[in-house]
Order: structure tokens, then C-alpha cells, then sequence
């Protein structure tokens, strides 16, 4: 019997998977695909007006990722695409030039992909993957709060049938409230109708497609009633066909310009790539390969920006509608493509009859999901510093440009994180009455230290960040001691590497010891930092008899000592 042998090509996981696709797979990809395109047609609609270009631009901004995705990416289920955080970044970034100096929206929204997708690129062939996790839970929930607030203050002009000039939050929400007696009252009604319908259907009805339901009835409404002659604004004659590939027209200065702007669009849309991938990943217990999505979302995005599209990332909603559909594949992607391209072709007069004002509840809809109330909720029972940054970075979102809300989040990132390893936890370890083995002397009342040895845990690698704490915490729990202390050791346990600082900042600590008749000693030495600690000649000084691969033999030897002493 002959052996079926697939073709495996590198850097393309999803075309492997696809090698081995299952039968049983095809009918819920089919269904989740289909579904997922009625619910990204009116939402891309919007948030191709979001970003500002046409909303048409962001039916064009799926096709390239959905192909390119299937093949590159490591998430048999993550939907990518237009996504409303990088639609506001996008408008963000090209607004203040094209009014500035005039420029074309559209080539420079392209040009934005572009850069975004080298970048990307540039960052997959440097392994930088690991920095998706720079930015943590409140960080994100905070930042993606602090978007859902723009979105919403964004479409607030639409929903009313006025125009807004003001670019920040507060001056949108003070221009909305100062031009109400300008508010035109059937594209108000309107707006307010197809909000409530799509929250109602979500309460009512949560699997089905209500965006697509909105966008036919409110289609049908301005049909049936006319409601474009009474002035409610609609999305208009849609350009026929599909994009062609075309290099968008860019000065050297506009992309210099661009540069700063697409860095934060790609660490917000890797970021967010990576962390929807990953709780599907969890949740169906497979793995992702968190370089490869690098390569596939620069991939999309390059695709994006030949194809006349503008910056996009992945999609938890569209996500969550085909997993619920139980997709099992990118087929459920490949599906909606065909969708899509067959609403571009033959659907077209539907689609020019769409209100605006039914797009900007759509947005709002949207934004009102990224908002996660019950998350703020178990942050403030978690730890109350979690609740903060939260926070601080929605605040620093709303109160600064956008593309600084990043930098802030990314910070504020580093800075908890430096926080937690320049100042970590500490313990001294005692024996607690009825209880076995060794514990935190501070956790346990009655606990009490070996008299004569002071066992000293620190919770972090050491390095030139922490090594004065360390120094100081250690020399604070001899002094603690009643007893005269004889033996200091030191359980490295959380210790897993060391630096040139961290070294001489031992030797001192070893030397000051020894000038006061303590032995140093240490425990639980892992190979690395014993390697490390014989090259920098510390073991040497300090003497390779004093580490112990267990506390029991650390605390035997102590106590062997102690015998010798009485013998002699």
C-alpha cells in the first residue's frame, strides 16, 4: 500500500494544516464562514469609514489577509482583517498630514499598511515575538477601553447628522452637546433605532447576525421611505469591481513622517493578534507559534497596502462567531472570501443605499464590546496596582494622541514589570510547630528561625537593577536575629542567572560577612548559576563546600558544624 506524502513548505503552517484537513470539518467551516462574512460586511463597511478612507476600502482591506492568513498563520481560527484599534490609529496618524499638506487619504492609508507590514516583517526575522508580552492584562484592558471611548466620540457626529471638526475626545463630546439645535432629527432616529436593534438582538438572540440584519432593514428603510431625499446621509455609489494591485505614490518625507505612526500600529496589532490567538489556542488546547504570527500579520498587511487596503490586525469578534459555529480551520476564512468578493461583484446598489448613521451604531456597537466592565471588576478584587495601571493607561488614551497612548501602555508595561524584578518579594525561612518543612517566617505565627542560620529567599534574578535592594534586605534580616548569626545562605532557588553587578555586588556582601565571622553559603544553585558563578571566581572565594544542591543537606552541614564545634 502505497504512502500519501504532503508537500510541507516552510513558513507556511496553514497551508500544512490544510494538507490534512478532515471531511468532518467542512460543514461548521462552511457555516462559520458564512456568518462571519454577513457579520464583517457592515463592520468592515465601518470601519473603512472609521480609518477614513471609503467604507468600500474596508471590504477591500479583508480579501489579501484572509488569503494570506490562511496560508502564513499559526491560528487555525483567528479572523483577520479590518479591526476597529488600528481603523482609529490609522485615521489618527494620516489625518493631521493630508491636512496639512494635502495629501492623497487613500495612497497614504495604503502606505501606512505597507510600513506596518515591513515592520512586522523586519520584527519576524529579528525573533521579536517575545515582545507581544510587554504588554500585560490591565494594560490592555485599560488601552482597549480607551479606544472604545474614541470610537464611540468618533461617530457621534454621524449618529447626529452634523459635522464635528474637533480630533480629540472632550472636543467632540463639547461640540456634539454645543451644535444640538443642529441635529438632524431623522438620521438621530435613525442611528438610535439600529443601536437598540443591535443590542436587543445580542440580548434576545446572540448567535444571530444582527450587523447584517441592521444593514438590511436600515437599507430597507431609507428605500422604503426615502430617507436619503430627507437628508440622511448614505454611503453612496460603490466603486464596481475589485482592487487592483497598484504601489501607492508616497514622498520620502510623508514616509518618514509614517514610520513612528506604523511602529504603534504594529505593536498594538501584534499585540492583539497574538493575545486573541492565544485564549482560542488555550481554549481548544493547541498552540500557536507566536514569531510566525509576526510573518503573517506583515504578510497581510504588505498584501494590504499593493492591494489599495489600510492596516488591519485580527478580529475577537468575528473570532468568537466562528468558534462558537464550531469552525475548525482557515476554510471557514476561505469561505467568507468567496462571500465577500460575491457582495462586491453583484451587490453593489444594496450596499450604496446603506445610511452612514446605521454605520456609526454599528462602530458604536463595536466599542461598547471592547469595554470589559466585569475585567475592571476582577482587577479591583485582584490587586488594586492591576486596577491602576488600567486606568492610567485609558486615561493617558483619552487625554493624548492616540499613537502616545501606546508609548504610555508599552511604559507603563516595562516600568510594572521593571517594578516587580528591582523590588521583588523576600523571605526568611523558618520552621512553623506542626507543620513540615521550611516557610516564610512572616506568613506563619510562631514561626521561628533556625538560631544561628539565617535562610534568606529572593524572588528574582539578580541583576543591576536589584542587587543594592538585595544587599540591604539581606544585611536587614541578619540584623533581625536575636541570636548571633553564624551562617548566612542564601536559597537561590528564583535566582536563575546573575550579572557582572550582581557579582560583585556578592563578593562584597560575601566579604562583609566573613569580616563579621558569618559563613556565607547557598542552596538550591542551578547549573547556570553555577557556572556562572565558578567563571567570575565568586566559588573560589567563597569555597565550593558552601553550595548545597537541597536546604536539608544546606541545614545538615550546618548543624554538622555545630557537632564539630562542641567536639573540638
Amino acid at each position: 500500500m502505497l504512502k500519501k506524502h504532503h508537500v510541507t513548505l516552510p513558513g507556511l503552517p496553514g497551508f500544512k494544516r490544510l494538507q490534512s484537513y478532515q471531511r468532518e470539518w467542512l460543514l461548521p467551516d462552511v457555516l462559520a464562514g458564512v456568518t462571519v462574512a454577513a457579520y464583517l460586511i457592515p463592520q468592515c463597511m465601518a470601519y473603512g469609514e472609521l480609518a477614513g478612507v471609503q467604507p468600500v476600502v474596508g471590504l477591500w482591506a479583508i480579501l489579501p489577509p484572509m488569503i494570506i492568513y490562511t496560508l502564513l498563520g499559526s491560528s487555525p481560527q483567528l479572523s483577520v482583517g479590518p479591526e476597529s484599534t488600528t481603523a482609529v490609529m490609522t485615521a489618527a496618524a494620516i489625518a493631521p498630514l493630508v491636512a496639512s499638506d494635502g495629501s492623497n487619504y487613500a495612497a497614504m492609508a495604503s502606505m501606512l499598511a505597507l510600513t506596518v507590514g515591513i515592520i512586522c516583517i523586519i520584527g519576524y526575522i529579528a525573533r521579536l515575538g517575545f515582545l507581544a508580552d510587554l504588554l500585560s492584562k490591565p494594560i490592555l484592558t485599560g488601552y482597549m477601553a480607551g479606544v472604545a471611548v474614541i470610537m464611540i466620540t468618533g461617530q457621534l457626529g454621524k449618529i447626529g447628522g452634523i459635522k464635528i471638526e474637533a480630533n480629540t475626545v472632550f472636543g467632540e463630546v463639547a461640540e456634539f452637546f454645543s451644535k444640538l439645535n443642529q441635529i438632524h432629527q431623522p438620521t438621530l432616529i435613525l442611528g438610535a433605532i439600529v443601536l437598540a436593534f443591535l443590542f436587543i438582538v445580542q440580548r434576545r438572540f446572540p448567535t444571530a447576525p444582527g450587523p447584517l440584519l441592521a444593514v438590511l432593514l436600515a437599507t430597507a428603510s431609507v428605500g422604503l421611505f426615502a430617507l436619503d431625499r430627507q437628508g440622511v446621509a448614505v454611503v453612496g455609489e460603490i466603486p464596481a469591481g475589485l482592487p487592483h494591485l497598484a504601489l501607492p505614490k508616497f514622498s520620502t518625507q510623508d514616509l518618514s513622517t509614517l514610520v513612528a505612526s506604523a511602529i504603534g500600529i504594529a505593536i498594538v496589532g501584534y499585540s492583539d493578534n497574538v493575545l486573541t490567538a492565544r485564549a482560542f489556542a488555550s481554549r481548544h488546547q493547541y498552540k500557536i507559534d507566536a514569531n510566525q504570527e509576526l510573518l503573517a500579520l506583515g504578510t497581510a498587511n504588505l498584501g494590504n497596502g499593493l492591494m489599495q487596503g489600510f492596516p488591519i490586525s485580527s478580529s475577537g469578534s468575528r473570532t468568537a462567531i466562528a468558534d462558537s459555529l464550531g469552525s475548525k480551520s482557515q476554510v471557514f476564512s476561505l469561505v467568507g472570501l468567496v462571500v465577500v468578493i460575491f457582495v462586491l461583484l453583484f451587490l453593489r446598489p444594496l450596499l450604496a443605499l446603506f445610511p452612514k448613521a446605521a454605520l456609526g451604531a454599528i462602530v458604536i456597537y463595536a466599542a461598547t464590546k471592547l469595554i470589559e466592565i466585569p475585567e475592571f471588576l476582577r482587577l479591583t478584587r485582584f490587586r488594586r496596582s492591576e486596577l491602576f495601571l488600567a486606568l492610567v493607561t485609558t486615561v493617558g488614551v483619552l487625554l493624548t494622541d492616540i499613537l502616545v497612548g501606546v508609548g504610555i501602555a508599552v511604559g507603563l508595561s516595562v516600568i510594572d514589570l521593571f517594578a516587580r524584578i528591582a523590588r521583588p518579594h523576600d523571605a526568611v525561612l523558618g520552621e512553623v510547630p506542626s507543620l513540615p518543612g521550611l516557610h516564610d517566617i512572616s506568613d506563619w505565627e510562631g514561626a521561628k528561625t533556625i538560631p544561628g542560620l539565617v535562610i534568606y529567599r529572593y524572588d528574582a534574578p539578580l541583576c543591576f537593577a536589584n542587587v543594592e535592594d538585595f544587599k540591604r534586605r539581606a544585611l536587614l534580616a541578619i540584623e533581625a536575629e536575636t541570636t548571633p548569626v553564624e551562617w548566612f545562605l542564601l536559597n537561590t532557588e528564583a535566582i536563575i542567572e546573575v550579572d557582572i553587578t550582581a557579582i560583585d555586588a556578592l563578593t562584597q556582601l560575601q566579604s562583609e560577612l566573613a569580616s563579621r565571622g558569618i559563613t556565607f553559603a547557598m542552596t538550591r544553585v542551578k547549573q547556570d548559576l553555577y557556572r556562572q558563578l565558578k567563571r567570575s571566581q565568586l566559588l573560589d572565594k567563597m569555597g565550593s563546600e558552601h553550595v548545597y544542591l537541597t536546604l536539608h543537606t544546606a541545614i545538615a552541614a550546618f548543624h554538622s558544624r555545630e557537632r564539630l564545634e562542641a567536639r573540638g
